[in-house]
């Protein structure tokens, strides 16, 4: 069956117009909220739940990103777009209406569950409305440069809110552009493909759903429960894992096909992404709370942290596909790898004096290496499978770095934790954890004793510095992985030549 829709050119420009709001919101969010997000969890006295915070977030993208294209195939692409994006417009709401942490992280969960069709579903709707690759080609770039250009005034936006307004407001501004975006797709866009009869693959995304959160559930415990309770829900998380792995055999539309990990071309390009994707949540998240906590700086200046690698992002994405001609694959990902490695060997050696300076310049890196290993991995994954595979595949390769974030996200918090935990105890109760509640906060620092600034800084210096080593180790796997690569791939046409030279 031929996936395009017949609608007049006019149509097709509204609801593309209206489609890259929806991938402007996810590109604000990106940004925005790290940029609030000491406020936030200054307001809400939640520093020790900042892991719980960002990682329910990507948690609910993940879990619901394979659900979304299934409902999406049963009940059309039009209604499933609008469920979507009506069920993160709903749990922004509620975010800004949160009276306590509790309520905040729950509905940050239900708009990571509408984040995950609201990002995926229009790339099916293009495929449909562009059956011409070329202008299918164009209209993906110019839904990139959206998220670009919408990471790069999120901060800007992010800081100027908190400081003139407060944090409730970030999330207010989703809702008249989830809105528009509603009302053009359902006015506009019409479809009359069939819809998939197929039986849904209920049992499997039951057991990946209640796997992965048993799994998160057991790396939030890390540091705050028995060794005993984390290891049985990790334990746990593994055992449904793996029954959904035997379900997936029997059954006709698996949510997740076993065929794909005796790919081991592919099951590289997803190690990558895993490991790369791990290590840049990081800097992402945590050096706004840097330049905040420890700098004493506003919101504003802050969330400008993340503006030169949004700009270096854009341009190594561009640089990627012309330099991979030239150079071969892995060559492009060890240059991109190697940004990330100068990234975090900075972030891992710098003093607590670091210049905000330095910090930009860290984050261009950062930002240029994703830029470039995003673009090349992508292409990757889909050249690596058969045809029939190149669907279910980049959506899986979502899913794996959507994961690796939620994962990575919950030790990062468990390593900041500790680490304020371990400060407040040295102090012997002069410093609390509601005082370093308040350090977040450039608002609320001011009301800190100046005596005991210097101290509280240096703690959750120490909370940072632990992140960005954890961090760097996860580069450092992929320098590895890359460079035995390379190896082989050098050594390859030597073993093709000596065959030749002396046939069996």
């Amino acid at each position: 069956m031929k996936e395009e829709v017949f609608v007049s050119r006019e149509r097709k420009i509204l609801v593309t117009c209206a489609l890259l709001l929806s991938n402007a919101m996810a590109g604000l969010d990106a940004t925005i909220v790290n940029t609030a997000l000491p406020a936030i969890v200054s307001d809400l006295h939640g520093i020790q739940y900042m892991g719980w915070i960002v990682a329910i977030f990507l948690l609910g993208m993940a879990v619901a990103t394979p659900l979304w294209s299934k409902f999406g195939e049963r009940h059309g692409n039009k209604f499933a777009y609008i469920t979507t994006t009506t069920v993160f417009a709903v749990g922004a709401l509620f975010q800004g209406l949160a009276p306590n942490v509790a309520w905040f992280i729950i509905a940050r969960g239900v708009m990571g569950i509408g984040a995950g069709g609201m990002s995926t579903i229009p790339f099916i709707i293009y495929a449909q409305l562009f059956s011409n690759l070329k202008r299918r080609a164009q209209v993906i770039g110019i839904t990139s440069a959206s998220f670009s250009t919408a990471s790069i005034i999120g901060p800007l936006i992010g800081g100027w809110i908190v400081d003139a307004f407060s944090w409730h407001w970030v999330f207010y501004l989703n809702l008249p552009l989830a809105a528009l975006s509603v009302l053009i797709v359902g006015l506009f866009f019409k479809s009359n493909l069939a819809l998939n009869r197929a039986p849904v693959d209920y049992q499997g995304a039951i057991l990946m759903v209640l796997g992965l959160v048993a799994i998160l559930i057991g790396i939030q415990l890390l540091g705050t429960a028995s060794i005993w309770l984390t290891a049985l829900f990790i334990l746990l998380g593994l055992a449904l894992l793996w029954r959904m792995h035997g379900v997936e055999n029997r059954v006709k539309d698996p949510i997740v096909p076993n065929r794909l990990f005796h790919n081991s071309k592919l099951v590289i390009d997803l190690i990558i992404f895993a490991f790369l994707w791990g290590s840049f949540v990081a800097f992402n998240i945590y050096v706004p709370m840097w330049a905040q906590g420890i700098m004493g700086l506003s919101a504003l200046i802050g969330g400008m942290t993340q503006i030169p690698g949004s700009i270096a992002n854009f341009l190594g994405s561009e640089l990627a596909p012309v330099t991979q001609v030239h150079l071969g694959r892995y060559q492009v990902l060890a240059l991109g790898t190697a940004t990330f490695l100068i990234t975090f060997v900075g972030m891992s050696l710098v003093a607590q004096t670091a210049s905000y300076t330095f910090l930009l310049v860290m984050g261009a890196f950062n930002g240029f290496g994703i830029g470039v290993c995003f673009t090349t991995l992508q292409v990757a994954v889909q050249s690596d499978v058969s045809t029939r595979d190149v669907p279910i595949a980049t959506s899986f390769a979502y899913l794996v770095r959507i994961l690796s974030q939620t994962f990575m996200s919950s030790i990062y918090g468990v390593i900041l934790n500790q680490a304020l935990m371990a400060g407040v105890k040295a102090h012997s109760g002069e410093i609390t954890m509601n005082m370093l509640n308040k350090l977040s906060n450039s608002q609320t620092a001011g009301s800190l004793p100046v005596s005991l600034l210097p101290q509280m800084r240096t703690i959750l210096f120490n909370g940072m510095h632990h992140i960005m080593i954890m961090a760097l180790i996860l580069v450092l796997v992929i320098v590895l992985l890359l460079g035995y690569l390379l190896l082989r791939q050098h050594r390859a046409p030597v073993v093709e030549r000596q065959h030749q030279q002396h046939p069996a």
